[in-house]
């Protein structure tokens, strides 16, 4: 088991010995990247210009870099139109909001009063009515207190003109009363 491990252990020490290990060094660092990739690059790229590859890399970097600012320049000019129509629109709706709102308060106030007239109407001719309704009332008791008094009057006059009169006087009281009668009715009537 040790004879696994030993290696592992071994490379910290390495590290410090200057064979393999990592370098700080960001300017060395960053030659010797580029002197590997431009070797391999020379390496395979053997019958291919190895400026001709990284300007048609740039290039092509540059055109879709291009298409992209193309492409985001025509969708914020669109984004824009968008933004504008809504605008109006905004403006438009706000404005028939506002004469909806105005015409409704208007509305509301001319169906009010139009409410508070009719209602007022109605009561004037409940009113009306009640008053003839009270009064064809009045009318309907003094009529039947007329009637009954009438009636008791006849009764008290039959009864007395039986007990003092004879048949030939009893008859022409009756014949004078049965007059009366028929004049009186028509005149009630």
């Amino acid at each position: 088991m040790k004879n696994v491990t030993d290696p592992f252990l071994s490379l910290g020490y390495w590290s410090s010995a200057g064979s393999f290990g990592f370098n700080t060094d960001i300017l060395a660092t960053n030659l010797i990247n580029l002197s590997v990739v431009l070797g391999i690059l020379i390496f395979f790229g053997k019958g291919v210009c190895a400026s001709c590859l990284l300007s048609d890399l740039l290039d092509n970097r540059k055109q879709r870099v291009l298409k992209t600012i193309r492409n985001s320049e025509e969708l914020r000019g669109r984004a824009l139109e968008q933004l504008e129509k809504a605008r109006s629109r905004l403006l438009k709706v706000e404005m028939e909001a506002d004469q909806f709102r105005v015409n409704g308060y208007s509305e509301i106030e001319r169906e009010k009063w139009n409410l508070i007239n009719s209602t007022s109407k109605t009561l004037e001719e409940l009113e009306n009515y009640k008053n003839e309704t009270i009064h064809f009332e009045q009318q309907r008791a003094i009529n039947q207190v007329r009637q009954q008094i009438f009636q008791q009057a006849l009764q008290g006059a039959l009864g007395t003109l039986n007990s003092c009169l004879n048949n030939e006087l009893h008859l022409r009281t009756i014949s004078t009363n049965i007059g009366m009668f028929g004049m009186m009715k028509e005149i009630t009537d």
